[in-house]
């Protein structure tokens, strides 16, 4: 590994100073967007991987819908700004470019796993020999307890229709391992677009186009990747995709999910009917008889949850502005300066680089791997430097690039020598917080 970071890292003519972080920020275009952001006075803030920072247009646009609120009352559902009717989809049409979709492909709603469910209950149809799910051992466990449950709700054994794709290495997935995984009895295949430990990127366009000539159905978790890569699941011909926004979207704590249905299912009957999926235009004919909206949004359940969605109305402007490529050239950017400095900073600590180091091959954030990690995140934590732990070993650090500077990064791995210099850790328990 030694030797390939050095020479990918070596291509972009790094070096170890305080100055050249500094000239870094003055180069950087995204750079104004900082200030968009409330980020606190002395603390260096990497966990945007699990929930992105506050910005004051999100902040301003959430405070218009309880304004809106309390101006318009029950009229607020078709007046104002952004009448709440028809929020959903106006929403999943400004976030559809995050991912390469057609505007009536997305919409937002529900949550990751409740999204999960209705997709499931859509496109999970077991038949003849065509009744087991592709997964991941690495997945995150919300996933799995979501397919396990429509395989028990078929009469199915989890233990032996459920094929979990093996890790090799404890970190990632090979491209063999998923391909040769797919055969003849299975009816679906659920994946990550990042692995959320280690970062790894799978090749989504390859996977899908294997799986379409199998005869599967497609589907991908994007939590790890909206926001911080581009996606182009139209003309990948992904079947669904699902996702948070409250991570690299900054959309706030629980906020809603969004889902991707590729246009050529929009003739399908969702799974799980509910009013809010129906025809705009007869949903108020409050007929026994469901007619779907024709496009994603009918894949929607419940009554919008206005205040957990209207921050992102603020968030997504910024997106619009500062566009998902630029965004990704930075991250690529600013997490390989954070490697180089890991690997020339922090040698002789015990720490490894558990995520792919090709830029094709990896997420937004940075995958730290070493034996004392609950403690060091508690240290770290300590003076300032909030990064993110996951069982057993891994500290994962996101530089966002909507408001993560250079120099903050470089100044989170001085500390982070410094607390391995003078043991700083050793005053910690190496054991996880109840919320990690």
């Amino acid at each position: 590994m030694k030797s390939q970071s050095t020479s990918l890292f070596a291509e972009r003519n790094f070096d170890l100073s305080k100055s050249y972080a500094k000239s870094l920020d003055q180069q950087d275009v995204l750079s104004k967007f900082r200030d968009e952001f409330y980020v606190k006075e002395g603390y260096i803030y990497l966990d945007g991987n699990s929930l992105g920072l506050c910005s004051k247009r999100a902040e301003k646009s959430l405070l218009h819908a309880l304004e809106d609120w309390k101006q318009f009352g029950i009229d607020g559902w078709t007046e104002g700004d952004h009448p709440w009717f028809y929020l959903s989809e106006k929403l999943g049409n400004k976030m559809a470019p995050l991912v390469g979709a057609q505007e009536n492909e997305v919409v937002v709603t529900g949550s990751t796993t409740s999204n999960l469910h209705q997709l499931l209950a859509t496109f999970y149809r077991p038949e003849g020999k065509r009744t087991k799910i592709i997964a991941d051992e690495l997945n995150f466990p919300s996933d799995i307890y979501a397919l396990q449950s429509h395989l028990q709700l078929h009469g199915l054994d989890p233990e032996s229709h459920l094929m979990k794709i093996r890790s090799r290495d404890g970190r990632t997935i090979t491209q063999e391992d998923i391909m040769g995984a797919m055969t003849e009895e299975i009816a679906l295949l659920v994946l990550p677009t990042v692995l959320y430990r280690s970062g790894q990127l799978l090749d989504i366009q390859r996977i899908t186009s294997h799986a379409h000539e199998l005869g599967m159905i497609v589907g991908f978790d994007a939590c790890h990747s909206i926001g911080a890569i581009p996606h182009e699941f139209h003309s990948w011909n992904v079947d669904f995709a699902y996702w948070c926004t409250y991570k690299y979207l900054n959309s706030g704590p629980g906020a809603v999910g969004a889902l991707f249905v590729h246009e050529k299912h929009f003739s399908r009957q969702p799974g799980l009917a509910g009013w809010f999926g129906s025809d705009k235009q007869k949903q108020f004919d409050m007929e026994h008889t469901f007619t779907p909206a024709p496009h994603a949004g009918g894949m929607q359940i419940g009554t919008p949850h206005i205040l957990s969605m209207s921050p992102l109305i603020g968030s997504l402007e910024m997106f619009h502005e500062a566009t998902i490529q630029r965004i990704r050239a930075k991250s690529l950017h600013i997490t390989s300066y954070l490697m180089y400095l890991i690997q020339h900073e922090l040698q002789g600590f015990g720490f490894h680089i558990g995520n792919p180091l090709e830029d094709e091959r990896r997420g937004g954030h940075v995958c730290l791997e070493h034996d004392e990690a609950a403690r060091i995140c508690k240290s770290l934590k300590a003076k300032g430097i909030i990064p993110d732990f996951r069982a057993p070993n891994v500290i994962r650090l996101a530089p966002v690039s909507l408001y993560t500077s250079y120099g903050e990064v470089f100044d989170a791995v001085q500390c982070l020598k410094q607390v391995m210099m003078d043991k700083e850790y050793e005053e910690y328990e190496n054991k996880r917080e109840v919320i990690a």
